[in-house]
């Protein structure tokens, strides 16, 4: 799996094989980079939070396109240690990317020393763990005012009830995979979401 642009445009990263793990597909994070940016997504300064975080390759695409920092949280050691080595084969700075292994809902039972400005959350298919992941996030203060959330998901998941404070931005399919954007907000803010795929 290679880097699509910036900094670390063509490098490649290390990626995790078995059961529940998908690093996104080039397809998939060039859509889901596209979105941000025409959301106004401006990479210097962003704070990033990869959940889940697998290969990491979500993260270090935003930092290879110039997010000031990225936390990647992955429960197995063999990922983390594969992301870890995937960062030092880059090059990226220490002061710039902390991987956290550690079971996702033990580190966010804490509140972060300051919330993230871009959330990616990519849960193992079939074990329903991105509304609880949400909702502890949301109640530890780990999204900041005006944050996208994104998730990736299976194409016919079942979601239930987001927190309000979500505010939908685009549901869009990639072959068997879904994708889902929200902004972090109060429930009454103005928004104009992009219509939900039936």
């Amino acid at each position: 799996m290679r880097i699509i642009a910036g900094q670390y445009k063509g490098r490649e990263i290390r990626t995790v094989e078995g059961p529940g793990y998908r690093p996104a597909t080039s397809k998939v994070r060039q859509a889901l980079f596209s979105m941000l940016e025409a959301r106004g997504v401006s990479w210097p300064g962003v704070r990033v939070l990869d959940l889940f975080a697998g290969s990491g390759s979500l993260a270090m695409e935003a930092l290879s396109r110039g997010a000031e920092l990225a936390w990647l949280v992955e429960k197995s050691a063999r990922a983390a240690a594969c992301i870890r080595q995937s960062l030092a084969d880059l090059r990226v700075p220490a002061s710039r990317a902390r991987v956290l292994h550690a079971d996702l809902f033990q580190v966010l039972v804490k509140a972060p020393p300051a919330p993230f400005d871009l959330v990616f959350i990519d849960p193992p298919y079939g074990f329903d763990l991105l509304l609880p992941a949400l909702a502890k996030a949301v109640a530890r203060g780990w999204f900041a005012e005006d944050a996208f959330v994104v998730a990736e998901v299976e194409a016919r998941a079942e979601l239930g009830v987001v927190p309000p404070q979500l505010i939908p931005q685009a549901d869009r399919l990639y072959g068997q995979t879904r994708i889902l954007l929200w902004q972090n907000s109060t429930p009454d803010s103005p928004s104009t979401p992009e219509p939900s795929i039936p």
